[in-house]
């Protein structure tokens, strides 16, 4: 059993840091450190400080797509979000309710053979579930290539929490590459949000090295927190062999975002040895099975009940988790993909 605790609801961030105040960049975000049970509160602007040469970052380069695009179920007006591609062809979708307020609610009802007519007149047919763990995602085929569709008729996914649709730049992190199949991930890599050029700048002037991994994100949805599911991932040659190096000569691996640690406990052995790997990983990291290459981790601050706290749990430990998060609601620390960010590092 993972920690417990309760969010208040103006805790929620509702607009990216950069849009709370004129002046503002993305980095205008408070960093909450925990090294063990001792915890420290900080700009994120002083991150490079807080590492040392020899450190490595590991970092998602999965671009956020335009994921939500209106559609009709018959009579009904619905708002489909593009979840993950398979390797046939047909993509994993949640089909959800418009709220009337510019987001959206579940929808209860999708079933086998549902169709549903999309923006642009492309068609989608939901086929099956994508698994009995996953039962608000459906297999579904779509008559036109879903990356285009996107493109032209798709926007960024947005919650309840947050206060008004953003453009999809305020979605993409620094470090996202663009894949050549129109690929990527339906949910922003957020811990990675914070971070800007002159940041990365003064990490790498300092010693601190960054390295690529991939890990498209499907979506997970604000009212449920079920298990993670399948999600393509790749760790390269070069990466593999980067963490090897600094673990052999001192350093920490840092991983930025949990879909960082995901990708890189995929690639690593039993003897803990990272090895370039690619394709689909159902890894769910927690407690008992524990970490092979991660020593620590940046991360935003996770809603209660989510599985990413047995994650956080399985790098820092319970004690050290349930410590942070009571200083960052006491703290007013702010939750979601345009809040804080929490840094768990070893002693």
């Amino acid at each position: 059993m993972t920690v417990t605790f309760r969010v208040p609801e103006e805790l929620s961030a509702r607009v990216p840091a950069e849009r709370r105040a004129p002046g503002r960049d993305r980095d205008a975000v408070r960093l909450l450190v925990s090294r063990g049970t001792e915890v420290s509160h900080h700009a994120f602007a002083e991150l490079p400080l807080l590492l040392s040469a020899g450190d490595l970052l590991v970092v998602n380069t999965s671009p956020t797509l335009a994921a939500a695009v209106d559609g009709r179920a018959g009579d009904a007006r619905v708002v489909v979000h593009f979840s993950t591609r398979g390797d046939d062809g047909r993509w994993a979708v949640e089909l959800r309710d418009p709220d009337g307020r510019g987001t959206t609610r579940v929808r209860a009802g999708t079933r086998a053979g549902t169709g549903v007519r999309l923006a642009g007149g492309a068609r989608l047919r939901v086929e099956e579930p994508l698994s009995a763990g996953a039962p608000r995602l459906w297999w579904a085929r779509v008559s036109r290539d879903v990356p285009g569709l996107l493109r032209a008729h798709g926007r960024p996914i947005r919650y309840a929490y947050t206060e008004r649709d953003q453009p999809l730049s305020a979605y993409q992190t620094v470090f996202a590459l663009p894949s050549r199949d129109g690929s990527g991930s339906a949910e922003m890599p957020s811990a990675g949000r914070p971070f800007t050029a002159r940041t990365v700048t003064e990490l790498v002037s300092r010693g601190v090295q960054v390295a690529p991994v991939r890990l498209d994100t499907g979506v997970a949805s604000a009212e449920a927190h079920e298990p993670p599911y399948p999600e393509r991932f790749a760790v390269p040659e070069a990466t593999a062999r980067l963490v090897g190096a600094v673990r052999e000569g001192g350093g920490r691996v840092v991983a930025v975002g949990t879909t960082a640690v995901r990708a890189l406990e995929s690639a690593a052995g039993p003897d803990g040895v990272v090895r370039a790997r690619a394709g689909w990983t159902d890894l769910v990291v927690t407690p008992e099975r524990g970490v092979r290459a991660v020593d620590g981790l940046l991360t935003g601050l996770h809603e209660p009940g989510a599985s990413h706290l047995l994650m956080l749990e399985a790098v820092a430990g319970r004690e050290a988790v349930a410590r942070g998060y009571e200083e960052a609601l006491d703290g007013r620390y702010l939750w979601h993909e345009f809040g804080d960010v929490h840094l768990l590092l070893p002693y």
